[in-house]
This record gives structure tokens, C-alpha cells and sequence, in this order.
């Protein structure tokens, strides 16, 4: 008995060392490109163009991110903006999903086939892009205003079923049953008992729609055209592109000047996802702790 056990416990220790291994190799890989990208942004141009990419810089310099913030005001103005809807969008989603899921998870709510249907229709047709537009700007008129950018991703039909299911499947019904037999309504009950059991459930999503606001530069491609209404994304769109432009025609236009003909392209773009991704790898560790449950919603029943 006592050698199985021993065995066991080898077999155990040799499983746990393989995947903690493994484990490691894999979160190299991850954080790999993120280096490289951060590496060659601060690399001179002229080294990337001889020796390529490394994840040691040959030549550290920062004329990438001095050509960025040569008008550091429109990047700041375009964080503000982004900041704003991926807060203001981010909460309102949550509220609009999980007020919506609740009432389709309870079993005496009558209509809750319809109403499930409804989102899941959503989920396999739409309007197509042509009225889509026309209802955002000539009924809705919302053509360069920042509720465009966040009404565009303010109700996920994903995302109900996902807190729908995680209702049913976590939250007792006799937790409710009690709490009514107490006096307390449906908000109260919504309020102080649903929502803070289906903490996993809201972290998970919100860190999705948190990761769609702040990566958004459709919504602004299609609604904004006014350059103080640019969020980050998009501007960094704009700049990737004034930068193609010219790195392509560089040679035939002759009023170019050599500072504009020897911009940093390559070292600017890498600087640009820099910029970009550094705020939302801050949102990772206020929602670690529920996202991994919320991603298990569903999976065990008990």
C-alpha cells in the first residue's frame, strides 16, 4: 500500500513539474511578441531596416514616440475620449445585459421564450450596414456625437445568454424564494442578492466589453468625422495610415522634405500598439480573480 502511494505521489510530482513546464513555455510564447514590439519601437529605424527585428534593440533611441507625440494634445484629447466610452459604455452594457438576462432566467416569468428569441434572432440576422447607418445618423442623428460609439456595442445578445445561464445555473432559487417570503421586491431582491452572487458572471463581461470599447475604431470610421471626437484607436488608424501614404510616395513627391521621407515607419507602428494596449493591461488584475469562473459559467451544475 504504502509503495502505490509513494508511486502515486512520484507520478503526481512528475505530472505537476511536466505542466507547470509547459505552463511556462506557453506564457513565453505569450509575452514574446509583446517584448519584440516594445523592443523595436524603441530601436533606431535605420537598424531595423539592416539587421530587422531583435529583441535587443541594436541602437536604442525614442524618435518613435517623439514623432507620435510631436502634437501631443490630439493624443491626449483621443485618450480622454477613449477613456470615456470604454467607462461610460462598459458600465451601461452591464446594466442593460444583466437587467435584461435576469428576467429570462426565472422559471415563472411568462415570457421569457419570446423574449430569449428575440436575442437569439439578433444573433443570426441584421439590418445590413446600409440601414444600420441611416438609422444611426438620419433617425437617430447621432452622426459625431460619442453616444454613437457606445450605443454600437451597448447590448450583446452573447452576453445575455452568458448571464442568463449563469443565473440559472449558480444562483439558488431558494435564495430568492426566501428573500420574497421576507418582503423584499424583485429590485431588492435583483440588487442585494443577484447581482453580487453573479460577480464572476458581470467581471467576465465586463473585461469583453471593456477589450471591445477600447480596441473600437469601426463605430468612429463610420459616425465620427470632427478629429476632436477621435478615440485612440482610431487615430492611431489615421496616423498608420498618413504614415503608409507617405513612406510609399515619399520618392515621387518632390516638396517632400527629408525629415517627412525618414519618418520612423516601422519603429512608429510598433510605438503605436505600445500606446494603445499599455491603459487596458491595467484592467487584467481588478478582474483575474472572477475571470476564470465567469469563463466556467455553465460548465458544472451542482
Amino acid at each position: 500500500m504504502k509503495k502505490r502511494l509513494a508511486s502515486a505521489t512520484q507520478i503526481s510530482q512528475s505530472a505537476n513539474i511536466v505542466l507547470n513546464a509547459i505552463m511556462i513555455i506557453l506564457a513565453a510564447a505569450c509575452l514574446y511578441p509583446l517584448l519584440l514590439v516594445f523592443a523595436v519601437s524603441i530601436t533606431d529605424e535605420s537598424v531595423i531596416q539592416t539587421a530587422g527585428y531583435n529583441l535587443i534593440p541594436g541602437k536604442v533611441t525614442l524618435n518613435a514616440y517623439a514623432f507620435i507625440f510631436k502634437d501631443a494634445t490630439m493624443i491626449l484629447r483621443a485618450y480622454g475620449v477613449s477613456i470615456f466610452i470604454t467607462v461610460v459604455g462598459s458600465i451601461l452594457s452591464l446594466i442593460i445585459i444583466s437587467m435584461y438576462a435576469y428576467p429570462l432566467s426565472r422559471r415563472d416569468f411568462r415570457y421569457k421564450s419570446f423574449f430569449t428569441f428575440i436575442v437569439f434572432f439578433t444573433m443570426l440576422f441584421n439590418g445590413g450596414l446600409v440601414p444600420f447607418y441611416m438609422v444611426y445618423t438620419n433617425v437617430l442623428h447621432l452622426k459625431n456625437t460619442l453616444f454613437a460609439m457606445i450605443l454600437m456595442w451597448l447590448f450583446t445578445p452573447f452576453y445575455v445568454l452568458i448571464m442568463r445561464t449563469f443565473y440559472t445555473t449558480t444562483i439558488p432559487s431558494s435564495v430568492m424564494e426566501s428573500a420574497r417570503i421576507d418582503g423584499a421586491g424583485e429590485f431588492k431582491i435583483y440588487v442585494r442578492i443577484v447581482l453580487p452572487l453573479a460577480k464572476p458572471a458581470l467581471a467576465t463581461i465586463a473585461l469583453f466589453n471593456i477589450l471591445f470599447y477600447w480596441n473600437d475604431w469601426y463605430a468612429p470610421l463610420l459616425f465620427i468625422t470632427d478629429e476632436k471626437l477621435y478615440n485612440l484607436q482610431y487615430l492611431m488608424y489615421r496616423i498608420e495610415n498618413n504614415i503608409s501614404f507617405i513612406t510609399q510616395n515619399a520618392g515621387s513627391m518632390s516638396n517632400t522634405s527629408d525629415a517627412l521621407k525618414n519618418i520612423p515607419a516601422q519603429t512608429a507602428r510598433m510605438a503605436m500598439a505600445i500606446i494603445a494596449i499599455g491603459p487596458i493591461m491595467l484592467a487584467y488584475p481588478f478582474f483575474q480573480r472572477y475571470f476564470v469562473k465567469g469563463l466556467t459559467v455553465g460548465a458544472v451544475k451542482g
